[in-house]
C-alpha cells in the first residue's frame, strides 16, 4: 500500500513539474496593465433608441441573412441600459483599464458632424466618468466597425471623402471626451472589414459585381489616410493639453512555414507581409511592402489593368503616415501554417492570390469548433515585430477563446490565457519584447456578427434571454481576476 502511495505522489510531483514547465512561473513587472474589451453594437443594444441613427450593421442584421443564427444586436447585452453592470464586472476583475467603443450614429446620427445627438453624448460621458469613478482607465476605439448607414451608401471605406468624415468625428470625440480619455484607438481591425467582411457580409448578402482584388486595397488605403490624419491632428491640437496616446489597432494570425523548406519559408514571410505588414509598414516606413507593391502590380499587368490596383500613397501622405503611433496595438487569437500556392475557386483578381499563398491549420491544434490554438505563435508574433518594426512599445488589445455558450466552467478558456499568457511573459524576459498592456476579449458575451450567438467568448456568461441580462461570473473570470491582482499565472509564482 505504501509503496502505491509512493508511486502516486511521485506520479502527481512529475505532473506538477510538466505543468510548472508549460505555464511560466515568472511574475509580469509591475507596470503590466491588465484589461478587458467590448465593442459598441456587439453589447449596447438600444439600436434605434435616443435618438440613434441606424448603422451598416443594424442594417445587415435586418435585411440580409449574414447572421448564422438569425439573430440581431438590437437588444445583445443591453450595455445602454446596464452600463453600471458592466463597471461592477470590471471592478471585480480589478482590470486597469476597459477598452470599449464609441457607437458613431450614436454620436452623429447621420455620420455628419452637423448633427449631434445628445442623449449618446450623455451615454458616453456617464460610462467614462463611471469607470474613472472605480479607478479604471477608459481605452477609446473610435470605430469598430459601426459606420452610419449613410456614409455606408456613399461608399463607406471606399469613398476617399471618409478620411473627411471620420477626422470631423474624431475631432468631436476628442473635444467631448478628451480630458479625461487618455488612450485613443483609432480604428479596429481594417483586415476585417476591407477584407473577410467581402467574403462574407456583402457577397453573402447577394451582392454581385463586387471588385475583389481591387476594393480591399481602396479600402485599406484610405482606413491608413484617415488614420494618419486623426493621429496628426491629435498631436497638433490635443497632445500638449491632453496628454493622451493614439495608435490603430492591427490584427494577424501570425503565418508560420509548413515545413522546413525553402518554399514555405518563403510564404510564411510573404503572408505576413499581406497582413501584418500590409498596415504595420506604411506606419513604420511610410510605404507597402515591396512584396506587396512588386506581387500585386505584376499580377496587375498579367490581368489587363493599366495600373496597379494597390493604390499610392503621395509624398505628402507617407510622410503623415510614417510615425503615426505611439504604440502598436494588436489583436491576436491564433496561428496558420502556409505553403505556395493559389486557389482556382478565387474570383480574379483576388486578394487572397495575390499573395501566392495558401493557409492551413494543423489538425492537432487543440482548441474548439471555433479557434484552434498555438500559442508558439504568439511569442513568434511578438518577436517578429520587436525584429521587423523598430521595437515598438506594444500593447495586446484583444485575445481571447471562443466556444460554445452557457459553459460556465470553461476550463479551456482559462487554459488558453494560461499558455498564450505565458507565452506573453518569455516574450518580455527571454525577447526583451517591450509588451506593456494586455486585454482579454470580451468582458462580456457577445453579438458575435456572423456567428451570432452561436460562439461566445466572454469572461462573463449572459443570459440573454432574461429581461435583465444577468451577468454571471465564468471560472475564466475568476481566474483572470487572480492573475490581475497577483501578475502570476500559478500559485507558485516566484
Amino acid at each position: 500500500m505504501q509503496s502505491k502511495l509512493m508511486i502516486i505522489r511521485c506520479l502527481t510531483l512529475f505532473f506538477n513539474w510538466v505543468l510548472c514547465q508549460e505555464i511560466s512561473n515568472l511574475p509580469f513587472p509591475n507596470s503590466f496593465l491588465f484589461g478587458a474589451a467590448s465593442s459598441a453594437y456587439q453589447i449596447e443594444g438600444a439600436w434605434n433608441e435616443s435618438g440613434k441613427g441606424p448603422s451598416r450593421w443594424d442594417y445587415l442584421v435586418h435585411n440580409t441573412p449574414v447572421v448564422n443564427d438569425g439573430s440581431t444586436g438590437d437588444v445583445a447585452a443591453d450595455s445602454y441600459h446596464r452600463y453600471k453592470d458592466d463597471i461592477a464586472a470590471l471592478k471585480e476583475l480589478g482590470v486597469s483599464f476597459y477598452r470599449f467603443s464609441i457607437n458613431w450614429p450614436r454620436i452623429l446620427p447621420t455620420g455628419f458632424i452637423n448633427e449631434i445627438n445628445p442623449a449618446g453624448v450623455e451615454y458616453y460621458n456617464n460610462l467614462i466618468d463611471g469607470l474613472l469613478a472605480e479607478g479604471i482607465e477608459p481605452w477609446v476605439t473610435i470605430y469598430h466597425w459601426e459606420i452610419p448607414l449613410p456614409l455606408h451608401y456613399l461608399g463607406d471605406w471606399n469613398n476617399d471623402k471618409i478620411v473627411q468624415y471620420f477626422t470631423d468625428y474624431a475631432n468631436l470625440l476628442f473635444q467631448l471626451f478628451g480630458d479625461r480619455v487618455k488612450t485613443w484607438l483609432t480604428i479596429n481591425e481594417p483586415f476585417s472589414f476591407c477584407v473577410l467582411f467581402v467574403n462574407v457580409e456583402v457577397l453573402s448578402a447577394g451582392q454581385e459585381g463586387v471588385p475583389t482584388g481591387t476594393t480591399e486595397y481602396q479600402c485599406a488605403h484610405n482606413v491608413l489616410r484617415a488614420h494618419a490624419s486623426v493621429y496628426r491632428l491629435y498631436q497638433f491640437k490635443y497632445k500638449a493639453i491632453q496628454k493622451g496616446r493614439v495608435s490603430i489597432v492591427i490584427s494577424s494570425e501570425f503565418s508560420l512555414p509548413a515545413s522546413d523548406s525553402a518554399e514555405d519559408i518563403a510564404a510564411a514571410e510573404r503572408k505576413r507581409k499581406f497582413d501584418l505588414g500590409w498596415y504595420l509598414h506604411p506606419l513604420v516606413y511610410g510605404d507597402y511592402p515591396q512584396t506587396m507593391i512588386d506581387n500585386i502590380g505584376n499580377y496587375s499587368v498579367v490581368q489587363g489593368f493599366p495600373v496597379s490596383r494597390l493604390p499610392k500613397f503621395t509624398i505628402l501622405e507617407k510622410l503623415a503616415i510614417k510615425g503615426a503611433y505611439d504604440f502598436i496595438a494588436i489583436n491576436h487569437y491564433t496561428s496558420a501554417l502556409t505553403t505556395p500556392g493559389t486557389s482556382s475557386e478565387e474570383p480574379v483578381p483576388s486578394f487572397n492570390n495575390d499573395d501566392g499563398v495558401i493557409t492551413y491549420q494543423n489538425p492537432s491544434w487543440e482548441g474548439s469548433d471555433f479557434l484552434k490554438i498555438f500559442p508558439e505563435g504568439f511569442r513568434e508574433l511578438l518577436v517578429y515585430i520587436k525584429k521587423n518594426y523598430r521595437n515598438p512599445e506594444i500593447a495586446i488589445t484583444e485575445q481571447g477563446f471562443a466556444d460554445y455558450p452557457n459553459i460556465i466552467n470553461d476550463t479551456a478558456r482559462i487554459n488558453y490565457y494560461q499558455l498564450y499568457l505565458t507565452q506573453a511573459l518569455k516574450a518580455i524576459y527571454e525577447d526583451g519584447v517591450r509588451l506593456t498592456a494586455y486585454t482579454a476579449w470580451s468582458l462580456l458575451d457577445s453579438f458575435e456578427w456572423n456567428n451570432g450567438y452561436l460562439v461566445t467568448l466572454g469572461l462573463y456568461d449572459v443570459d440573454f434571454e432574461s429581461e435583465n441580462k444577468t451577468r454571471t461570473p465564468k471560472e475564466s473570470a475568476k481566474y483572470y481576476k487572480n492573475v490581475i491582482a497577483t501578475k502570476c499565472l500559478i500559485d507558485t509564482c516566484v
